[in-house]
């Protein structure tokens, strides 16, 4: 140990001494004003650092933000190094410099006081002494006793005050530089952990630099065309403002048009605001802004008109109406104002279009095909929508996958082919047209009885493996969920359309079949005659008193309540029968209950004979006598035609057989594949014939809902109503005579437009529709 202060030295305590004292306490107390510095300096540091610290996590976290990193990414950081770095700071600095001037420069400055304190007293002592007199031997003993005790107590403070200097100085430097190394050493470790770190980034930082050269030169190329495309729309001509509307069905975002345009309120002031409009999913929609949950305008399109507006003040007005309300728009222009109105019926037309001759017209007219029976102010306790319809489809076996592509929970169906589809193929089908597939929505639009029966007779499964019998065999890979939209486009048409996968029977196999299927008829017949004879057998029931259950739909105070519901015109007051045994009243129809009943309905049992060649439209024909879905699916399949004349079995076609087998689903199937509801066998009959002479009354409705002639005559001159008399068919005759009622109270009442539309809301179109739909629905009940 280096000694600052001698120890004999401050015995003698010379002049040299009290310098050496003054040296070093001047020393000590610049080193306590630089120490107190220093750790000032180090708090201000580890503030600052701290400070540092937060500003970097958020910097950091704000890279991350920008990035849109998930907020469960783990990636190293600088920041806890700078954390360690700083405590160590404090650890180093502040707490052990801080320790050393509270004790060791407390300790030494205790001791100088008690050294100044002897220093003085020695002082006196010496004075005293040398002033004591000669003759006064007593003072002089006190003040030698006195000096020496003085001296004695001096010489024992002042060398522990010089032990506590000479510890001080050699203490000072060993911990300043303790603190000075430990600092020095957490320097290291940061950089090295820094340094470390960013080795590992290395590669990453690598591959940044190669994603930047390439955003470089894409941004570059996005400028160029960005600068193009400018300079192109900018040379364009400007002078008509008025933007390109189109109509699209199959939009990727399932808008089918979209638009600005200013919708009249509702409220008394009648005020016109601008909304950003568009078409989806059948409905008219509009919003204020982006965010804005949409506000449902019209929430069937088929069920609704559009109109132009002329009679207002302001220019290109147009009107929606829907069963409960209107809607007044304004576009900004003529060329718009058609569009939206152009866009508008062909949402209604997608729904409704039909491939029949008549099929456009009628499915205007009524809406078993596509569309609802019902409207906004009709019951629907016998029509199921959403869920309902949904959960009895998708119970059928396969159905819970799409058809096509195998996505799960599909949400579509193509009612013609009786499957169930995703979103994207829905769309495909859509793009084929009418003749190949219909489209309906199973949550979103209304089912019929007799269409939900006829989805669950038929299901993925059945078709798929009429379609798809060859497809493994080729080695054609079935599309998955997720892939390409132009893959499983590719796949649709080669199914569907070009029926390339199809496996066509040999000539024996559809021999066999077609046998097959005559021979399940001639099971059929017992309950096809009890069908026949189904409403002779009632009234004679009735007659014996037998109340199982009513004869007809309406009992006698119904009917009159019906018919004078009707019967309001003075135009109508004087129908014209189709029989004069039949008066214009409901106790004509109570009369025909009473009625002896004869049956007019084919005489003969259809006998299978061997034709002169077997084809895809003879197994039709005898598969829809059968009932046999599946069979009629596979023989459409094979490129039977729908409406089949069998020239050998006076030109009857399958309609007309699946009339004779007695299913209405059957008929359905037929009439959703496009069959012609007035084609004549050669006795000039048509379907609604055969079903009138059979007491079908639920295919009575339903030929009259698909727009069936009435009043077609037979080659005998017979009309169905005519024979329905003849039978005493109370239900028939009912449904005939409110059919007619009805067109001549379109004439009466108008239930077209002005603009020449047609309005299924007004009451009469209402009332016949409600009976058409019990009609049908008692029927299915019943079978």
């Amino acid at each position: 140990m280096k000694i600052t202060v001698d120890f004999e030295e401050c015995l003698k305590d010379s002049p040299r001494f009290r310098a050496t004292i003054e040296e070093v306490e001047g020393d000590v107390c610049e080193l306590e004003s630089k120490l107190d510095k220093l750790v000032k300096l180090c708090i201000g540091m580890i503030d600052a650092g701290k400070a540092y610290n937060a500003a970097n996590k958020q910097f950091v976290n704000g890279i991350r933000e920008l990035a849109q990193q998930s907020t469960k990414d783990e990636r190293r950081q600088g920041v806890p190094f700078l954390v360690i770095l700083f405590d160590q700071a404090q650890r180093s600095i502040k707490t052990q410099l801080q320790t050393f001037v509270k004790d060791d420069l407390r300790k030494f400055k205790e001791a100088k006081k008690q050294f100044d304190k002897v220093s003085e007293e020695k002082e006196a002592a010496l004075i005293k002494n040398a002033q004591a007199p000669r003759n006064k031997q007593h003072e002089v003993e006190e003040a030698t006793n006195i000096l020496t005790a003085t001296r004695k107590c001096f010489r024992h403070i002042v060398l522990d005050y010089v032990l506590q200097i000479n510890v001080l100085q050699s203490k000072r430097r060993s911990e300043i530089l303790k603190s000075m190394l430990s600092f020095m050493y957490a320097h290291l470790t940061f950089f090295h952990q820094g340094y470390d770190l960013f080795s590992e980034l290395q590669p990453l930082m690598k591959q940044l630099g190669g994603q930047l050269d390439q955003l470089v030169v894409d941004a570059a190329k996005e400028k160029r065309d960005m600068e193009q495309k400018h300079s192109t729309i900018q040379q364009k001509d400007f002078s008509n403002d008025d933007t390109k509307l189109e109509y699209n069905v199959d939009a990727d975002n399932g808008i089918a048009m979209e638009g600005y345009l200013f919708k009249r309120a509702s409220n008394a002031f009648k005020t016109w605001n601008r909304r950003w409009f568009s078409i989806q999913n059948n409905q008219l929609v509009y919003q204020k802004k982006f965010k804005d949950n949409p506000t449902v305008v019209v929430e069937d399109l088929r069920l609704c008109t559009v109109k132009h507006c002329e009679d207002i003040e302001r220019r290109f007005c147009f009107e929606v109406v829907s069963p409960t309300k209107s809607c007044m728009m304004q576009a900004d222009s003529e060329k718009l104002r058609q569009a939206w109105i152009k866009a508008v019926q062909n949402s209604i037309a997608t729904a409704f279009r039909d491939k029949g001759d008549d099929g456009e017209k009628l499915d205007r007219k009524s809406s078993t095909s596509t569309g609802s029976l019902d409207s906004g102010g009709e019951p629907k306790e016998r029509s199921l929508k959403g869920e309902s319809a949904l959960q009895k489809v998708l119970a059928i076996p396969g159905n819970s996958c799409c058809c096509d592509c195998g996505q799960p929970d599909p949400r579509w169906a193509s009612i013609n082919l009786g499957i169930t589809l995703c979103i994207q193929c829905s769309g495909i089908h859509r793009s084929l047209g009418v003749h190949f597939s219909k489209v309906r929505s199973l949550t979103l639009d209304t089912w019929e009885p007799e269409l939900l029966k006829l989805m669950c007779e038929l299901g993925n499964r059945v078709i798929n493996q009429i379609y798809e019998a060859r497809r493994e065999e080729l080695g054609a890979r079935k599309p998955q969920s997720g892939d390409p939209r132009h893959e499983v486009e590719a796949y649709i048409k080669a199914k569907y359309v070009d029926r390339r996968f199809i496996r066509r029977p040999s000539d024996e196999e559809l021999r066999t079949k077609v046998v097959s299927l005559s021979k399940q008829e001639k099971r059929l017949s017992s309950s096809s005659e009890e069908l026949r004879l189904g409403p002779c057998l009632k009234v004679l029931e009735a007659v014996a008193g037998l109340e199982a259950r009513r004869d007809s739909l309406f009992c006698p105070d119904e009917l009159d309540s019906l018919f004078s519901y009707f019967d309001t015109s003075s135009k109508l007051r004087s129908i014209k029968s189709a029989d004069s045994g039949i008066q214009n009243s409901a106790d004509g129809s109570r009369e025909m209950l009473a009625a002896t009943p004869s049956n007019n309905s084919l005489t003969d049992e259809m006998a299978f004979y061997e034709p002169k060649e077997y084809s895809p439209g003879l197994q039709l024909f005898w598969a829809s006598c059968a009932r046999s879905l599946p069979d009629m699916a596979e023989a459409l399949a094979h490129g039977a035609e729908v409406n089949w004349v069998n020239t050998e079995d006076e030109k009857r076609t399958p309609l007309i057989m699946a009339v004779q087998g007695g299913s209405l689903v059957t008929c359905e199937f037929l009439l959703q594949n496009a069959a012609n509801v007035n084609q004549q066998d050669a006795q000039g009959r048509g379907p609604l014939h055969h079903a009138t002479m059979l007491g079908h009354t639920g295919q009575v409705c339903l030929f009259l809902k698909r727009g069936a002639n009435q009043n077609a005559a037979d080659i005998d001159e017979k009309t169905p109503l005519a024979m329905a008399v003849e039978a005493a068919n109370a239900d028939i005759v009912t449904l005939l005579r409110l059919a007619k009622m009805n067109e001549e109270m379109r004439e009466a009442e108008g239930p077209y437009s002005q603009s020449g539309q047609y309005n299924p809301n007004s009451p009469t179109e209402v009332q016949y529709r409600r009976c058409m739909q019990e009609f049908i629905s008692l029927h299915l009940d019943q079978t």
